[in-house]
């Protein structure tokens, strides 16, 4: 009988643990967060020594699809270029995910200029505004992907100059 009694109580504690593990399921991802980049040319790579620095905020709404942002710069040594946002971990160089602004008439139809600094430049990135890297597994349009790899920590934004063509400053994105 004793032994009947342990099993049943075993097998009561096992349930137990069981149900209370399913109520421990993850949370849900936020539908609204912010995120943050602070941009100097020692976060480029290779290190760039410049004066430059500049900011990225941005508001991510994924049920619109959208990203609200704020790019600011100053002190560029050279010519401001063109500036994205691209798919790429701490300090490796990765593919253009999507322009912020661009001086060279190479960005998606629409895309605002980049004014000389200091300079703010505000806009809304959605699902026609990401143009991959495809070679890195993000196609074009590919909104979730590239907030995905933004909540991973696996974006950055940056600005080129025409000093630095490869950027001049550059900051990893966070999730704040």
């Amino acid at each position: 009988m004793r032994r009947g009694l342990f099993k049943i109580g075993l097998m009561s504690i096992t349930c137990g643990v069981l149900a209370g593990g399913s109520s421990m399921a993850a949370e849900p991802e936020p539908t609204r967060f912010t995120l943050q980049a602070d941009l100097t040319g020692y976060q480029e790579v290779p290190a760039v020594s410049t004066v430059a620095k500049g900011t990225f905020d941005a508001w991510i709404d994924t049920e619109s699809g959208q990203i609200f942002y704020r790019l600011k710069y100053d002190g560029l040594e050279g010519t401001v270029t063109q500036s994205h946002v691209h798919f790429g971990q701490l300090s490796v160089n990765g593919g253009i995910s999507f322009f912020l602004c661009t001086n060279l008439g190479n960005g998606p139809a629409g895309t605002q200029t980049c004014p000389e600094g200091p300079a703010v430049v505000d806009g809304v990135i959605d699902a026609t505004s990401v143009i991959g890297p495809a070679a890195t597994g993000i196609e074009a349009g590919a909104f979730a992907e590239i907030v995905a790899a933004i909540r991973n920590g696996t974006a950055y934004a940056n600005v080129h100059s025409s000093k630095w063509p490869a950027g001049e400053i550059r900051g990893q994105v966070q999730v704040r």
